[in-house]
This record gives structure tokens, sequence and C-alpha cells, in this order.
């Protein structure tokens, strides 16, 4: 029988929380036997909504959380004073080691706080980035960092390109996975202060595949498996990417329907454009986890609905059983003793 893979998911985070959070984690238990799902909220409501379905109650539990943190409260406060919070609450499972991962839709800065602050980064991290996978020409590639570290140093970004590489490697299955900077231009002297500095810090690692700077305008079309950059400048490719690409969907739905030639014409070509939208739908490849800590923590959209949420929880599976967290100690303890070795 295989092993089990337990998880924390925060049932009150979210726009459509808690109904899609529950529906989304049946649907998961459904698809992995191997999968037990811990639903952390208001105790009244889970059940409430349990009611409603049907599902294997030996991999579905409910852990009582009387707390919700909000997306517009400070993170730092929220985090000290709703102790009793589904954010909380989940996060200490994984610290504790009854949960292997903790899934949230819930407030950015709460989940980036209390990551750090309850489950703690793996000895050597400097900092945990944000991680999601993008839907590009070739596939999927990994941005990192997209909205954890907004002043990243040079030194950070280098741990986000070898944790990346790992992270596409065994979970993503991309063999020497190839690594690229966001920048302005293909010139090594091209970029800003920081992007000069990291350049050739990733030249002369030996543990990745770097390629060297990558275009904003290059990433749909999957020049790298994984995009390496600051927060700042993440942040801003993922919301664009995600803007860009509704609005594009949304027209070409609005032009297919707007004379009768135009509808027989989608009526045809409906299951090959159906196919096609649905690689560049961001709720096929989970969410994004905060690589580094001790244990996995994963921030889905605020909007995910189910599918979002299966994938995710399906993604966490993967995770544990290519046991992701010990290649990245590895990896960090081989660079300390390759430190320690010159000095």
């Amino acid at each position: 029988m295989s092993e089990i893979t337990s998880i924390a998911l925060d049932v009150m985070g979210g726009d459509n929380a808690p109904v899609e959070m529950i529906k989304g984690a049946l649907e998961a238990i459904k698809t992995e036997p191997s999968m037990k799902v811990f639903l952390v909220g208001k105790e009244e409501v889970i059940t409430k909504e349990l009611a409603n379905y049907q599902y294997n109650n030996e991999q579905i539990q409910i852990v009582p959380a009387s707390e919700v943190i909000e997306t517009a409260e400070p993170p730092v406060n929220a985090i000290r004073k709703k102790k009793d919070s589904s954010i909380v609450v989940g996060m200490k499972m994984v610290k504790e080691g009854a949960a292997d991962a903790f899934v949230s839709a819930g407030s950015s800065g709460a989940i980036l706080v209390g990551g750090q602050v309850i489950v703690g980064r793996i000895k050597g991290v400097e900092r945990p980035p944000l991680a999601p996978l993008i839907p590009t020409e070739k596939g999927v590639t990994l941005l990192i960092d997209c909205g954890a570290n907004v002043d990243a140093r040079p030194s950070h970004l280098v741990q986000f390109a070898k944790m990346g590489a790992i992270y596409m490697e065994h979970v993503v299955g991309i063999q020497n996975p190839k690594v690229g900077i966001v920048n302005i231009g293909a010139e090594e002297e091209k970029g800003n202060a920081l992007v000069k500095e990291t350049f050739p810090l990733l030249k002369a690692e030996k543990d990745i595949h770097f390629i060297g700077s990558v275009e904003a305008r290059e990433i749909p079309h999957g020049q790298a498996d994984v995009v390496v950059c600051e927060a700042f400048a993440g942040n801003i490719i993922l919301k664009l990417y995600e803007g860009v690409g509704a609005v594009l969907i949304d027209k070409i739905k609005e032009g297919m329907l707007s004379t009768l030639r135009s509808k027989i014409g989608a009526f045809l070509v409906k299951p090959a454009l159906k196919a096609t939208l649905k690689t560049f739908d961001a709720s096929e490849y989970g969410g994004a986890p905060l690589l580094g800590l001790n244990g996995l923590v994963v921030k889905t959209h605020g909007s995910s609905k189910a599918k979002e949420v299966r994938n995710t929880l399906l993604q966490c599976v993967t995770f544990k059983k290519q046991k992701i967290n010990d290649k990245i100690r590895e990896s960090i303890q081989r660079d300390s003793m390759s430190s320690e070795s010159y000095k």
C-alpha cells in the first residue's frame, strides 16, 4: 500500500470558501487513495457542507479552527493574535508533523509570514520563494519568485534557481531544466544592479543549466524551464500573464459568437480550441509552493475553485513522493560545505 500523504487544507481561505475548498478536497481523494485531507476551519460550517456529499470518511477529517485571517489584515499581527485561525492551526500541524503539507487560498501575506515563523526555513535557506507553474508554448515554466521577496539579493536568486531546478526535475519531470534570469535584454551587461550581480554567480554554478537572460516576451514561448527574478518583477509578470490570458479568451469567445458564420465555425473548432485553451488554464497546474521550508506550504489563487484545489492537493502528493525538501536540504548542505572548504 502507498504511503499516506496527509494535507491540512484551509477551508476558510479564498473567495469561494468553504464550498469550493471542500469540493476540491473530495474530488482529490477520489483520484488519490493514498491521500488524507484535514479540513481546517469552523467545524459547524464544514459539517454542514460535508452533509451534501458521500465520501470515504477515512480520508477526510475535520480539524476545528474558530478564527479566520482576512486578506486586509496586517499579516504579522494576524499570525500573532489569531492563534486559532485556520492558517495558524494548519501550519502548526505541518510543524508538528501531523500533516505533510498545508494548502490555502487565503491571505498571501499571512501564508508567507506563517510559513517562515511557524513552519520555519530549512537550515541554510536565506529566503523561501513562491514558485508557480505558468503555461507556455512548450508546456510549463516555473516562475520563481512571484511574490515573497521583493528586495532580494544575488545570493537569494542563486538559491531560487537551484530550488527551482530541483522542483522542475523531480515534480514536473524535466531533465536538466534550463534556468534563465529575467532581464530587459539578452546581453550579459544589461539589467539593473541585482541582475548584473546575479548573472555571473548563476553562470558559475555547476549544479544548474543556466542559459542566461530571458526577456519577458520569451517567457510564453518556453525559452527557459525555470525563470528567476525577485518578487516585484515576478508578481508583475504573473498578474499580467493572467490578465492578458483572460482577456484573449474572452475576445476569442466574443468573436466566435458575433455572427452566424462565426458560430458555425466555432462549433466546428470547439473540440480543438477547448483542448488548446485548457493548456493555458492556470488552475490545471495547482498552486505556488513556498520552497525552502521545513514542510510544504502551498498558496493557491484567492479565486480558486474545486479544480485548482484538487490539482494543488495532488501536487502535494508528488512533492512528498519525490522528497523535494530532502533534495533541497542536500543541495544547501553541499553549498555550505563548499563554502567552508574555501575558508
